[in-house]
């Protein structure tokens, strides 16, 4: 899982935290019986996102579709164990009324489009991912916020698209219940563990001088932490006040945007 990072922070703040494999969806996939999924290229989402048309191309539609669903999935299969877990472990243990979602790059659009499509989704976050489907035009009505990295002066035609998509968006969620943070220097990329990985000093040396990242992967990883405990703290646990505010002079890396 190449978010251990996220989730495991999450987990010692008291969350219930589920990441999944999908057949066909991740690289590969191996069931119990030996089988073995590896992904087709059309369900890339890399490879998706090069086509020149990419913010209208069907094969973003169609991995979107995909992805939500297997959110709707994993979801009913967990109220099935909460119901009635043979094992026992989690019988009566998940709170299926306190659904948060996240996700990074096209995880971050799938957040968004679920909650978007699914009630049970309470509160979502979407960490630097491009927006697709029906949500740009029609909003969330939960508690949603945007994490992104450091785009910097970006003014390219598919750069003020998604500017103006995450707008869109964001101009339709609850106004007691949106949050649109930058965190300055940030790297895509290293929202991932790649960002807890990347310790050579020498390369990261390099790094900036390329202008590629701007602060230590680490503690891109620490800052992104906190802002995810915070806002589900807020919005799942019901702590703190419901216009939650995220400014820190712990992490002056954090812009919060208008």
């Amino acid at each position: 899982m190449n978010y251990s990072t996220l989730a495991e922070d999450l987990a010692s703040h008291g969350y219930v935290v589920v990441g999944f494999d999908a057949p066909y969806r991740t690289s590969v996939v191996v069931f119990p019986d030996g089988r073995v999924m590896r992904r087709t290229p059309e369900n890339n989402p890399e490879l998706c996102a090069e086509k020149a048309q990419a913010l209208q191309d069907g094969c973003v539609s169609k991995l979107l579709t995909a992805w939500t669903g297997d959110i709707a999935f994993a979801l009913d299969r967990l109220a099935r164990l909460n119901a009635s877990d043979p094992s026992g472990r989690f019988t009566g243990r998940l709170n299926m009324t306190r659904i948060g979602v996240f996700g990074h790059s096209f995880g971050g659009a799938t957040a968004a489009q679920f909650c978007h499509d699914d009630a049970r989704c309470k509160a979502g976050i979407d960490v630097d991912g491009q927006p697709f489907g029906s949500v740009v035009h029609s909003g969330i009505p939960r508690p949603f916020m945007f994490l992104l990295s450091d785009h910097g002066n970006e003014s390219d035609p598919v750069s003020r698209q998604i500017g103006a998509n995450i707008q869109s968006i964001y101009d339709r969620l609850p106004p007691d219940g949106r949050l649109r943070i930058a965190i300055r220097g940030a790297n895509h990329f290293l929202f991932s563990d790649d960002g807890a990985l990347l310790k050579s000093h020498i390369l990261l040396r390099v790094l900036r001088m390329l202008g590629i990242v701007g602060i230590d992967g680490r503690r891109q990883l620490a800052i992104t932490t906190y802002c995810i405990d915070s806002f589900f703290d807020a919005y799942l646990k019901g702590s703190g006040d419901s216009r939650v505010k995220l400014a820190s002079p712990q992490y002056p890396e954090i812009e919060v945007l208008p």
